[in-house]
C-alpha cells in the first residue's frame, strides 16, 4: 500500500530524521561515555532504521522499491528489543561497562539476522521473509519488551506507591518503556491492518519524550545514573553511638512517643540534626523506619502500663502509650511481643 499524503510524509520523515540525530549524538558525540546513554543511542538507531524502512515502503511505489533497504529495516527491527532491555537494565543497575555476556548476547542475535540475510536474502526470498521470518522478528521483539517490563518492576511499584516518589530518571525510563511498547503494539496492529500506524506512533512518542526532556531539570538528571538511596551511606560509628544515646535520653525524658502526631522533623530539631540525617541514621544504622522506632518505645510503655494498671481498659492503655487507634495498638503489640495485650496482661493478674 502506498500513500501520497504530504502531511503524513512530513510527520513520519521528521520523526526519522530527528531520531537519527539523537542516535548519532549518543553513539558518537556524547562525552560522558555512560553505558546507558550508549545503549539508548543504539535503541534509537535501530528504531529509526526500522521506521525509516516503513516510511520508504509507504511512500515509494512498489515497482521502484529497493528490496535491500527493506531487508536492512527488518533486520534492524530484530535488535530493537534487546537494545531496550539492556538500556533499561544498565540504567537500573548503573552499569559502568558493558559485560561480556551482554556483548555475546547482542552478537548472537546479530549473527542470526546476518546469516539469514546472506543465505536467504529478501530480494530472492520475499515469501520466506514475509511469511515466516518477519513473524519470528516480531516474536523476539515482543519477548524482549516483556522482559524489559520485568526489569522495571520495582520502578512500577514505586510509581503506584503512595509512600514513595519516583525520580525524574525513573519516570524517564517508564516513559521510554511505554513508548516502545506502544510502537511495538502499533506495528503488530499495522502488520494486520494499517501499516503506517507504527510509523506515525514513532513520531508521536518521539516528540512526547522530547517534551519530557525539554525541562532543564530533566535534562540534567535523565541521562545520569539513578540516585543511590541515602541509606547506602552509614553515619560513622562514633557519631552514630552519640546520636543513639541522645535519642534514647530524649525519648525517655520527654516521652515524645506519646504524641500521636509527632514528626521526624520534631525530633530532629530537638537533637540538633537534619531530618535527612536522622532518617539516614534510623534506616541504615539502626535498620528501622521512623514508625518502628516510635513503636518500640510505645510498646515498652504499654507493657509497663499493662503490668501496673489493671483497672483501666486496654484501649485506654494503647492511647496512653501513644498509639493512634485500638486496632493499631493490638496489631503492633501482637507483632512485636507475640501476644495480644490481654494475653500479656493476664500473666500479671
Amino acid at each position: 500500500m502506498m500513500f501520497n499524503n504530504p502531511l503524513l510524509f512530513f510527520i513520519c520523515s521528521l520523526g526519522v530524521f530527528n531520531g537519527l540525530l539523537v542516535s548519532v549524538y549518543f553513539l558518537l558525540i556524547d562525552k560522558t561515555k555512560r553505558v546507558p546513554n550508549f545503549l539508548f543511542g543504539l535503541l534509537t538507531f535501530f528504531l529509526t532504521v526500522r521506521i525509516g524502512k516503513s516510511v520508504y515502503t509507504i511512500f515509494t511505489p512498489r515497482e521502484e522499491r529497493n528490496l535491500w533497504i527493506i531487508q536492512i529495516g527488518l533486520s534492524a527491527c530484530f535488535l530493537i528489543g534487546i537494545s531496550l532491555y539492556y538500556y533499561l537494565k544498565s540504567s537500573v543497575i548503573k552499569t559502568k561497562s558493558i559485560p561480556v555476556k551482554w556483548k555475546t548476547h547482542f552478537l548472537i542475535l546479530l549473527l542470526i539476522v546476518l546469516t539469514v540475510g546472506i543465505i536467504k536474502p529478501y530480494v530472492t526470498n520475499m515469501l520466506f521473509w514475509n511469511t515466516y521470518f518477519v513473524k519470528f522478528i516480531y516474536l523476539v521483539w515482543g519477548v524482549y519488551v516483556a522482559l524489559s517490563g520485568f526489569v522495571l518492576k520495582n520502578v512500577f511499584k514505586k510509581l503506584f506507591s503512595k509512600k514513595e516518589v519516583c525520580t525524574t530518571s525513573e519516570i524517564w525510563l517508564v516513559a521510554v518503556y511505554m513508548s516502545n511498547l506502544l510502537i511495538y503494539l502499533a506495528y503488530i496492529i499495522g502488520y494486520f491492518y494499517f501499516y503506517f500506524v507504527g510509523t506515525v506512533t514513532f513520531s508521536i512518542v518521539f516528540y512526547g519524550l522530547v517534551l519530557l526532556f525539554l525541562s532543564k531539570k530533566n535534562r540534567e538528571s535523565i541521562f545520569r545514573d539513578l540516585p543511590e538511596k541515602y541509606s547506602a551511606k552509614k553515619i560513622e560509628n562514633k557519631e552514630a553511638v552519640s546520636l543513639k544515646l541522645q535519642l534514647d535520653m530524649l525519648m525517655k525524658e520527654e516521652e515524645l512517643y506519646k504524641d500521636t502526631d509527632i514528626k521526624l522533623s520534631d525530633i530532629s530539631n530537638k537533637v540538633g540534626v537534619s531530618s535527612h540525617k536522622l532518617s539516614q541514621f534510623l534506616n541504615d544504622n539502626l535498620g528501622k523506619s521512623f514508625a518502628t522506632f516510635l513503636n518500640e518505645y510505645r510498646i515498652e510503655e504499654a507493657k509497663k502500663l499493662l503490668k501496673e494498671n489493671h483497672k483501666i481498659t486496654l484501649e485506654s492503655i494503647g492511647f496512653e502509650a501513644g498509639f493512634s487507634s485500638k486496632s493499631n495498638f493490638y496489631a503492633t503489640f501482637k507483632k512485636v511481643v507475640g501476644q495480644t495485650p490481654a494475653q500479656y496482661q493476664k500473666q500479671f493478674l
